[in-house]
């Protein structure tokens, strides 16, 4: 999610004073989706990761949250809303010479730069004083890798380093991949028996990893850059993640949709993942080839949903697998909460997207 100069963001506000460290801590009313301490069914698994409160189903609790963010535009688009910010986020751009906040409106912008390059750079000089605060825990991920951040008509507007996102509450963008296997007499059976024999390789994240260490994860998964081809970022993961050769993955690939979600509580907050099924031979096997992931686990469609029932993969990870079933007919349209399922899984944004 490099050393950095010290400084302090707070103590150029008008008043000249500096504020307390500000909170992250977006649910400060109540948890709108309460999960049960037992074994976790699939609509649990939405609602940990897809966890902004809908207006459709709690207009209370949804205006709640909303009336006290402030809103994120750019100067060039006064009308667009790029993403949320906590309160005590936006309090620490007031009196930044590039930004303005208005209290009334509720919204911080963006007032410099014309073009993605000169927003970018102010961006990322913002981005450099808010770490060296040391007041934000997602910055402590700083990773040097640029996300990109769209307006109306898919314009990149600007780039800002990936650890920030949540803090600016714009939409992100990644790829995942479920890579399985089945045997020739598996794939002459029917679907329903190619289905329940169906066999997923299952990664354990590195227990050293910035975010959710040790838990399950999707077979390959990462985030797409600022100016990365989708498919070519997947190919890039499989290479460094698993070890799996280019000519296969691109022969062998499908892309089969995408997922979105609104999550608030740690690291993300509107993502969108693109979603690849790989079908592999029974002789190709999985292997790390960096320290981001401690090995790979062929496992049964039963194996995988016990550990999915137990919590024990990482929350988007979780919808994509979800997702998986459903196309693959392993959740059956009569699965009570089917079309809850279907629906969340495709949050639409209040912002715009690609």
């Amino acid at each position: 999610m490099n050393p950095e100069d010290e400084g302090d963001v707070a103590a150029s506000q008008t008043d000249g004073t500096k504020t307390d460290p500000p909170s992250e801590t977006m649910f400060t009313i109540e948890d709108p989706t309460p999960i049960s301490s037992g074994p976790k069914s699939y609509i649990d698994l939405i609602n940990e990761c897809d966890n902004f409160p809908y207006y459709q189903t709690n207009p209370k609790l949804f205006f709640a949250h909303i009336h006290t963010y402030y809103g994120l535009y750019i100067a060039d688009y006064p009308e667009t809303e790029l993403g949320y910010i906590l309160p005590s986020v936006a309090e620490v751009f007031r009196g930044l010479p590039d930004w303005k906040i208005d209290d009334k409106d509720r919204s911080l912008t963006l007032i410099s730069g014309s073009t993605e390059e000169e927003r970018s750079i102010v961006v990322a000089m913002t981005c450099k004083a808010l770490r060296a605060t040391n007041h934000f825990k997602v910055l402590k991920g700083w990773r040097n890798e640029l996300y990109p951040v769209y307006g109306p008509n898919r314009e990149l507007l600007f780039s800002i380093e990936r650890s920030a996102c949540p803090l600016f509450g714009v939409v992100t963008y990644g790829c995942h991949m479920t890579a399985y296997t089945r045997s020739l007499r598996q794939a002459l059976a029917d679907e329903k028996a190619e289905a329940d024999e169906l066999k997923i390789w299952v990664p354990r994240r590195a227990i050293t990893k910035q975010t959710y260490g040790g838990m399950l994860d999707n077979s390959v998964a990462g985030g797409i850059a600022t100016g990365e081809v989708i498919f070519d970022s997947m190919v890039r993961e499989c290479a460094e993640e698993a070890s799996l050769a280019e000519d296969l993955v691109r022969s062998r690939a499908k892309a089969v949709g995408a997922i979105t979600y609104f999550h608030i509580r740690d690291e993300r907050a509107g993502e969108c993942e693109y979603v690849y099924d790989l079908e592999l031979p029974e002789d190709v096997v999985p292997k790390p080839s960096d320290d981001e992931v401690e090995g790979f686990e062929l496992m049964t469609v039963e194996e995988v949903k016990e550990h999915l029932r137990r919590g024990e993969y990482k929350p988007n990870c979780a919808l994509v697998l979800i997702d998986f079933f459903i196309r693959h007919g392993i959740i059956p349209a009569e699965e009570e909460g089917y079309v809850e399922m279907v629906a969340r899984l495709h949050r639409r944004f209040e912002f715009p997207t690609i």
